[in-house]
């Protein structure tokens, strides 16, 4: 069982590329997720969860150490983000028991994106000494410190607006993703990477159709007025 989370378990190779089983199993699952939350389908977070458990040793074994801390904090907010979307208060109700999509405001917009970049900093500082500090743990310097704290800062924030549905979530996950899909490329996951460039096309359906759903409410209230 421990060698199936072994990215050089392979499951086969295609055009001379091998592909382990954990990195087709985890692309797999993180598209499906990701085509889900798209439609607002609450099962996006149980497939996610199992997505996040195999990018964690996917992750760990290519050096990209913060993505790798950064699928603990997916797991936790998947959950959250389940019970959350199942599960709305009272005035965020607008059809169906379904959470409202909303927006930021400019002052939550600025604060958001400076909390990331501070992070970023701090985090990237610290990933690049891992390999230093905890040196059985960690054997190997981590690949793009600071690109990949920015990414995993930023996947961080994206997830706290999404579990709300905020509009700018989908934009902010649209730069993580294209971002994230040269890493994985230069680490040779690149299935992982082709999964990367297909999200962004997820990001800006995501915002395309929470946008639409945004303009509904404007109907809807109107229809209320009426009656």
């Amino acid at each position: 069982m421990t060698d199936f989370f072994d990215i050089n378990t392979i499951a086969f190779t295609l055009w001379g590329y091998s592909m382990s089983y954990l990195e087709l199993i985890g692309v797999s699952t993180g598209g499906l997720a990701t085509w889900l939350v798209a439609r607002n389908n609450t099962w996006t977070w149980p497939v996610g969860v199992l997505s996040a458990v195999l990018f964690f040793f996917l992750f760990y074994q290519i050096q990209l150490y913060p993505d790798m801390f950064l699928q603990v904090f997916f797991v936790i907010t998947y959950l959250r983000g389940w019970w959350r979307w199942t599960h709305p208060e009272a005035d965020e109700v607008v059809r169906q028991r379904e959470l409202r999509v909303s927006r930021l405001t400019t002052r939550e917009l600025l604060t958001w994106l400076s909390a990331g970049s501070l992070v970023t900093v701090l985090l990237g500082t610290s990933a690049s000494r891992l390999h230093e500090w905890f040196p059985v743990l960690f054997t190997k310097p981590s690949a793009f410190p600071y690109l990949d704290s920015f990414t995993t800062t930023m996947s961080i924030i994206a997830t706290f607006l999404m579990i709300p549905k905020k509009l700018e979530c989908w934009y902010l996950w649209l730069i993580i993703d294209l971002i994230s899909a040269y890493m994985y490329y230069v680490k040779g996951v690149k299935l992982v990477s082709l999964e990367y460039l297909i999200f962004c096309y997820f990001a800006l359906e995501g915002a395309r159709n929470w946008t639409r759903e945004y303009r509904t409410y404007s109907h809807l209230h109107r229809e209320g007025a009426v009656q």
